[in-house]
């Protein structure tokens, strides 16, 4: 199972990211995953870079493979996603993928169309991907529906087309996403959880596909520290799902967690000073047949987090137990 650090746009200007991807390259991560956000979550967190146009410089700068997350079809033409994928593909060959997903009010409707139902936004992503798979594949496109293209012909192709994922978080959307997704990523949780959404997947025909998994949590040098920094930075986050989907601004995700108390961060948010605590958690992940596990250090504290997963890693490297000392 491979290890991917988390390039929070939300949380950090683009050129502390990129200082924090060729951190994580020195510390031994394997590689590195991207959020795509036009705001942010929260007031607090404060920033919101281009993911595209980050993404290229980050993977100039170092050798690891990229992923990111993106959502067709409001916000992006899916043409344009294609021309992007197609572009940064064949700069980085074999070193870039890129997870399709249906998207969050928060960053979709700055366009000032309306905010389809989630069932309507996922045929949307259906179309996005039909139309991203020809251009990709070298065919002139022409589509009419949700999504609409007019003679659109990519002229600067990879020579290696890059994997297409589906982003899901729900048991339903990932049994959905096997029959078109190249490969799934989903959030982490409870095991029992985390397989049934890759169960769902496999039945759903991506047996063999591989998969990422997000893990969210809160790194301090103190139990304190990764508390107030959960607090701080994340409680938007634990917004219930249905409401969060159809929040708009950061300012509604502010308001709406008004009452999240520091009791809630700390019963959803997993407080970490140290990585070995998290070895079994890890090792069930890997049983489940997890290939890559991405490491989101929610709390603001990249660089010392950074330097702790070199030296849990070299730890493992040493000894003879799988992500143990």
């Amino acid at each position: 199972m491979e290890f991917a650090y988390h390039a929070s746009h939300e949380q950090f200007s683009p050129s502390q990211l990129l200082r924090y991807a060729q951190l994580s390259e020195q510390a031994g991560f394997d590689a590195i995953h991207s959020s795509d956000h036009f705001h942010p979550w929260s007031e607090r967190q404060g920033q919101s870079g281009f993911a595209f146009a980050w993404i290229a410089a980050a993977m100039q700068s170092t050798g690891l493979p990229f992923s990111m997350v993106c959502a067709p079809g409001q916000r992006y033409h899916p043409a344009i996603v294609a021309q992007a994928i197609a572009t940064i593909g064949e700069m980085f060959p074999s070193r870039y993928s890129i997870e399709l997903g249906s998207g969050e009010a928060v960053n979709e409707c700055i366009t000032g169309e309306p905010w389809p139902e989630k069932d309507q936004r996922n045929q949307r992503l259906l179309e996005s991907v039909s139309i991203i798979r020809e251009l990709l594949d070298g065919r002139t496109v022409n589509a009419s529906g949700m999504i609409n293209v007019k003679d659109a012909t990519l002229y600067t192709r990879p020579s290696v087309i890059p994997p297409l994922f589906c982003a899901a978080i729900s048991e339903e959307t990932s049994g959905w996403a096997g029959s078109w997704a190249d490969g799934l990523i989903t959030t982490a949780g409870e095991p029992d959880e985390v397989a049934n959404k890759i169960n769902a997947f496999y039945n759903g025909g991506g047996k063999g596909k591989p998969i990422y998994l997000q893990f969210c949590f809160s790194y301090g040098e103190t139990t304190e520290e990764a508390i107030d920094g959960a607090y701080d930075q994340w409680r938007s986050n634990l917004v219930p799902v249905e409401i969060l989907a159809g929040l708009r601004t950061p300012q509604q995700f502010d308001k709406a967690a008004t009452d999240i108390s520091v009791e809630d961060v700390k019963k959803n948010i997993e407080i970490v000073t140290g990585l070995e605590s998290l070895a079994s958690l890890f090792n069930a992940y890997e049983k489940l047949g997890v290939d890559r596990l991405i490491l989101h250090n929610v709390n603001t504290n990249q660089e010392r987090f950074i330097s702790k997963f070199k030296s849990w890693k070299q730890g493992v490297s040493n000894s003879n137990k799988k992500f143990t000392y």
